[in-house]
């Protein structure tokens, strides 16, 4: 099943959250934060949102950081994915 977005909306996966700090030390499954980076995996085709103009600046692939609670989380074919307004992303991330 693939999942088609409307209008403003983008669909992202979580990138996983770090198991370990930087300085060595074990996380446990509690101690984790929600991650905030993400990574585009389809974008809708803009138009009118709200009477306004609204073009898609990202695209598939693109790794991005997001608000921190935003967005309706999905499960599709096992893999879990959240569906946010492009507005909702607030900066892409470039290597």
């Amino acid at each position: 099943m693939t999942l088609k977005p409307l209008a403003d909306r983008v669909v992202i996966k979580r990138l996983e959250a770090e198991e370990t700090t930087k300085g060595g030390i074990i996380l446990t499954a509690a101690s984790k934060e929600k991650p905030d980076m993400s990574i585009v995996v389809a974008v809708g085709p803009g138009g009118l949102v709200d009477g306004k103009e609204v073009k898609m600046i990202l695209k598939p692939g693109d790794k991005v950081i997001t608000s921190k609670y935003m967005g309706t989380d999905v499960k599709v074919d096992g893999e879990e994915l959240t569906i946010v307004k492009q507005g909702d992303i607030v900066a892409v991330v470039e290597d």
